[in-house]
C-alpha cells in the first residue's frame, strides 16, 4: 500500500497534462491536488462500474491523452519519449486485436470496463513501471524475435502474389477494353458524292456513231 501511495505522489510531482490540470484546480479551489486526484479517480471508477457509455469513456481515456502525448513527443527533440509512446501504441494495437475476439464475452462482466481502464492507465503510466514497456520487453519482443523471420518471408511471398494477380487483372481489363472498342468502331463505307447543284444530269441516250 505504501508503494502505491509513493508511486501516486511521484506521479503528481511530474509535469504532464493531468498534473497541470490538477495544479490549476488546486490554485482555484485551495484543495490539495492529491485529494482532487483521488476524488477524480473515485468518480471515474464509479462511472465505469455503473454509468452509461462506459465503453466510450474507456476508449477515450486509452486514446485521447496518448495521442496528445505522442504528438508532443514527435515535436520534441528528445527521442526517448518517441520510443515510449511507440511502444504504447504497439501494445494498444495488440490489446485491441485480442479484445476484438473476446469483447462479446468479457463485456458482460460487471468490472470489465473498470479493469480495462486500469490496464490502459497502467500501460501509459510514466516511470520504470510503465506497463507498455514491461509487456513489450517480456511478451512482445521475445515473440517478435522468435517469429519475425517467418513473418517477413510470408509477407514478402504474399505481396509478390498480390502484385502478380493485380498485373494479370490489369492485362485482362485492357484486353477487354481493346476488344470492346474494336466492336463499337463503325466500318468506313465508301459513298459516291452527290451531284453538285447546277450541274447537268448525265445523258441517258446512247452515244452517236461518227459518219
Amino acid at each position: 500500500m505504501d508503494s502505491l501511495r509513493r508511486r501516486f505522489e511521484h506521479f503528481l510531482e511530474q509535469r504532464n497534462f493531468a498534473t497541470e490540470a490538477l495544479g490549476a484546480l488546486e490554485a482555484r479551489t485551495g484543495v490539495e491536488k492529491r485529494y482532487l486526484a483521488a476524488g477524480a479517480v473515485s468518480v471515474l471508477t464509479l462511472y465505469l462500474l455503473f454509468g452509461y457509455g462506459a465503453s466510450l469513456l474507456c476508449n477515450l481515456i486509452g486514446f485521447v491523452y496518448p495521442a496528445y502525448a505522442s504528438i508532443k513527443a514527435i515535436e520534441s527533440p528528445n527521442k526517448e519519449d518517441d520510443t515510449v509512446w511507440l511502444t504504447y501504441w504497439v501494445v494498444y494495437a495488440l490489446f485491441g486485436l485480442v479484445e476484438f475476439f473476446s469483447d462479446l464475452l468479457l463485456s458482460w462482466f460487471p468490472f470489465y470496463y473498470a479493469g480495462k481502464c486500469a490496464f490502459l492507465l497502467f500501460c501509459m503510466s510514466p516511470g520504470p513501471w510503465n506497463g507498455a514497456l514491461l509487456l513489450y520487453r517480456r511478451v512482445v519482443r521475445p515473440l517478435f524475435l522468435k517469429h519475425h523471420a517467418a513473418v517477413d518471408s510470408a509477407v514478402s511471398r504474399l505481396s509478390g502474389q498480390v502484385l502478380d494477380a493485380a498485373a494479370g487483372i490489369t492485362r485482362d481489363v485492357l484486353r477487354a477494353l481493346a476488344r470492346g472498342q474494336a466492336l463499337v468502331t463503325p466500318a468506313v463505307v465508301t459513298e459516291v458524292p452527290p451531284a453538285l447543284e447546277g450541274d447537268p444530269p448525265p445523258s441517258l441516250s446512247p452515244p452517236q456513231k461518227n459518219k
